[in-house]
C-alpha cells in the first residue's frame, strides 16, 4: 500500500510539474499551514510540543532533483508544549538555552531519490551542534490557486537522540530509571507557496504601510 501511494504522489506531481512552468523554482513555507512538533518519553508517556515560529525555503527542480534544496529555521523560544512552566524550563539552559542558542536549522546540500522516496541531507544545528542528517521526506502534491499562486505540499520526519546535540539534563527515578527519553521524534507538515510576481509587490506594498 506505501509503495501505491508513493507512485501516486509521484506520478500526480510530474502530470503538474509538466503540465506547468514549475522548474527550481523556489517556494517559501507558509506557517499558517505548517507544523513542527515533536515528542518524547516522559516517565511512562510521551510529552508532545510544537515551535509556533519558523520559515525557509524549498526549491524543487522536476528535471534534476539533485538541483533541489529545503532551508529552514526555526526559533526556539517559541517552544510549546501547552505547560508555561514545563516550556519555561525548556527555554533555560538545562535544555535549549535559548538565549545562547535562538535558533534550529537545517540547510540541505543534497537531495536524492531513494527506493523508500526522497531524502535531503545536510547539517541540522541545535543547541551549537551541528549534525549531518538524513532527513526522508513525501511529497504531497501540488496545486495552482485561484491567484495563479503555486502551492507544493511536504511531510517529513525523523528521530534524533537530544544528547548528540548537547541536551543532556535528566533525573533519576527510585527504580535507576529516567524521567525522559533520550529520543525524540520530530515530524514536519509543511505547505509552501511560489506567489505570481504581482501577489509579491502586494505583499510588499502592505509591509511597507505598517
Amino acid at each position: 500500500m506505501r509503495s501505491l501511494i508513493r507512485l501516486f504522489s509521484i506520478i500526480s506531481v510530474l502530470f503538474f510539474l509538466t503540465s506547468s512552468a514549475f522548474s527550481a523554482d523556489t517556494l517559501r513555507i507558509d506557517p499558517v499551514h505548517s507544523s513542527v512538533d515533536f515528542n518524547i518519553r516522559h516517565l511512562v508517556g510521551r510529552v508532545r510540543g510544537r515551535f509556533m515560529d519558523f520559515s525557509g525555503t524549498i526549491v524543487y527542480d522536476q528535471d534534476k532533483i539533485a538541483n533541489s534544496s529545503v532551508n529552514i529555521s526555526i526559533k526556539t523560544k517559541s517552544i510549546d508544549t501547552g505547560n508555561q512552566k514545563r516550556d519555561g524550563h525548556l527555554r533555560t539552559a538545562d535544555f535549549f538555552d535559548v538565549e545562547n542558542y535562538p535558533e534550529i536549522t537545517f540547510q540541505s546540500n543534497e537531495v536524492k531519490e531513494t527506493e523508500d522516496g526522497f531524502v535531503a541531507v545536510g547539517p541540522l544545528s541545535i543547541h551549537g551542534v551541528e549534525k549531518e542528517i538524513h532527513l526522508p521526506f513525501e511529497v504531497l502534491g501540488f496545486m495552482k490557486d485561484k491567484k495563479g499562486n503555486i502551492w507544493a505540499g511536504f511531510e517529513s520526519g525523523i528521530t534524533i537522540n537530544r544528547k548528540d546535540f548537547g541536551i543532556t539534563w535528566n533525573r533519576t527515578l527510585e527504580d535507576r530509571g529516567f524521567i525522559l527519553g533520550d529520543e525524540v521524534k520530530i515530524k514536519f507538515f509543511i505547505e509552501s507557496v511560489m506567489k505570481k510576481e504581482e501577489e509579491e509587490k502586494k505583499e510588499e506594498k502592505e509591509k511597507k504601510k505598517e
